[in-house]
């Protein structure tokens, strides 16, 4: 990557200029087809002065040599030195550790599955090893419905005891997902289940956990037999850990099918970015549109809308993706960005969300770019609702890009009987700003093809927008400082002796906690 900021590239000016003068009401009818989804950008700023800047900004970027360091497990992640080559996870032929390890995988499933072996899955995992497992089994439910999926993540005692209450720990299978197997949360709550089981009076509790984690050694020194052991690699991300070894709950308790059928639409998707013209790539002008939105609009917000329920934990796990990735002001050469990076990411199933939050996204003096999600076809016997639920996501979507103005909003107010003098009155009330960016990503179906597709799409969109921004989307060491801090604090709450020096509202909380402490 070259050592300029983004600001100092010839294209930016142009670019900051064009998206500026772009027309949100443009009526230019914007879609791109990309592995089975489409993508509607129509409610973007668009012109072609600013469509051109932002291809030459991506040159200026070196983007095409990028994304190929990227794709062909080069070292993308520069601060740690290694590759983030979770894409070859999902290539139908991949490299033969990868096909050696989907085998050994494959052949548990098969065989757990033939003997009806665990009623119950216990999966114990945090951030990137909890979010997507949690995703696709809302999202595809219980085909398997003799075995029931519980999840472990916070280190809440709460949380474990809800995770394991009414379980019969003689048919439990404990899942343990951890990249470094020394996630302190993950790890003591693998103890409290471990715990659980010996107190059961299970006979051999160690032969009812499996490890998956990119450090089989660590896995090994809990006494965790090496046949229950699954890998994937340092050089697949925690929030990329998905596609790895860590989809053996969703195999377990949905299908085996969902996860070849994720994988599936994800590589696809990963062909689009590789190949498709800039102009047609959908991960490469999602973000061009968010640096747009960002970083010369200053929008600080995406709100991710999915109008579907049973994509419920989609936002919190593109939510990790993002904020994880993106939530850097310092480029790759220790400067500091002088434009605004990685927005904040919210959002909840719609139609829930009208009822939330829209209000601030219709009428708020700051308001947020909006991603809509929507499936085409529903699965199930009520029609009539999924029209009304497409209806209620298109209309949304209309009114965020058309506005109301004054004039129309008194004109409203005249027809439902107001007088005059009211109207003028109630209509700055109902004033719609409109021009609020959004876009539309449309699935035909919710099949696991197309959530895998639809969650590669984000993960490169991130990509390119980390290419433009000149950061590194694969660390994240704001969390591994927080994490330090706890080490010692919970040293100090047990009583242990510690030299750390803390500002008095953190000293003052430490006495009161410890004084309450069990």
């Amino acid at each position: 990557m070259k050592p300029s900021s983004i600001t100092s590239l010839p294209a930016w000016p142009t670019f900051s200029a064009a998206a500026q003068q772009a027309d949100p009401l443009h009526n230019e009818l914007r879609l791109i087809d990309a592995a089975g989804l489409t993508l509607d950008l129509s409610g973007q700023r668009y012109s072609p002065e600013l469509a051109q800047a932002g291809l030459d900004l991506l040159e200026q970027r070196q983007f095409t040599e990028q994304r190929a360091t990227l794709l062909g497990g080069g070292i993308a992640n520069i601060t740690e030195n290694r590759a983030a080559w979770h894409s070859m996870l999902r290539q139908p032929a991949a490299i033969p550790d990868v096909m050696a390890e989907r085998e050994r995988l494959n052949a548990f499933i098969r065989e757990s599955d033939l003997a009806r072996r665990w009623r119950h899955i216990v999966h114990i995992g945090i951030g990137g090893s909890d979010w997507g497992i949690r995703l696709t089994v809302a999202a595809f439910g219980y085909t398997k419905q003799w075995r029931s999926v519980r999840f472990i993540a916070n280190i809440d005692g709460h949380a474990v005891k809800a995770g394991l209450a009414d379980l019969n720990p003689h048919d439990t299978l404990v899942v343990v997902a951890s990249k470094s197997f020394t996630t302190a949360e993950t790890l003591k709550n693998a103890s409290r289940a471990i715990e659980w089981l010996t107190a059961a009076n299970v006979r051999n509790p160690l032969e009812q956990v499996v490890a998956i984690t990119a450090r089989p050694e660590q896995a090994k020194k809990w006494g965790i037999p090496d046949k229950q052991i699954f890998r994937f690699w340092d050089w697949v991300g925690g929030r990329f850990s998905l596609w790895s070894s860590v989809s053996l709950t969703t195999a377990l308790s949905v299908s085996s099918d969902v996860v070849a059928g994720m994988l599936s639409g994800a590589a696809a998707m990963d062909k689009h970015f590789e190949t498709a013209p800039l102009a047609l790539n959908a991960p490469v002008q999602m973000a061009l549109h968010g640096l747009v939105n960002r970083s010369v609009l200053g929008i600080s917000s995406l709100n991710l809308a999915p109008y579907d329920s049973r994509l419920m934990h989609l936002v919190p796990y593109l939510q990790q993706l993002e904020m994880e990735s993106l939530g850097k002001s310092v480029d790759v050469c220790g400067e500091a960005v002088p434009v605004p990076t990685g927005p904040v990411v919210w959002g909840m199933p719609g139609t829930d969300a009208q009822h939330t939050f829209f209000q601030w996204l219709h009428q708020s003096s700051d308001g947020a770019a909006v991603d809509f999600i929507v499936c085409q076809e529903a699965e199930h016997q009520w029609p009539s609702h999924h029209q009304t639920l497409l209806a209620n996501c298109l209309a949304q979507r209309e009114a965020m890009l058309r506005g109301k103005t004054e004039a129309q909003a008194y004109e409203e107010c005249l027809s439902q009987g107001h007088e005059p003098e009211q109207a003028r009155w109630l209509a700055k009330h109902r004033i719609h700003q409109g021009g609020r960016a959004n876009s539309l990503i449309v699935l035909p179906r919710l099949s696991p093809y197309h959530l895998g597709a639809l969650i590669a799409l984000y993960e490169h969109k991130v990509f390119v927008q980390a290419v433009l921004w000149g950061i590194n989307p694969f660390d994240q060491w704001g969390v591994e400082y927080g994490k330090i801090l706890a080490t010692d604090i919970t040293n100090e709450l047990q009583n242990q002796p510690s030299t750390k020096a803390h500002d008095p509202s953190t000293t003052y909380w430490i006495d009161q906690f410890k004084a309450r402490t069990v």
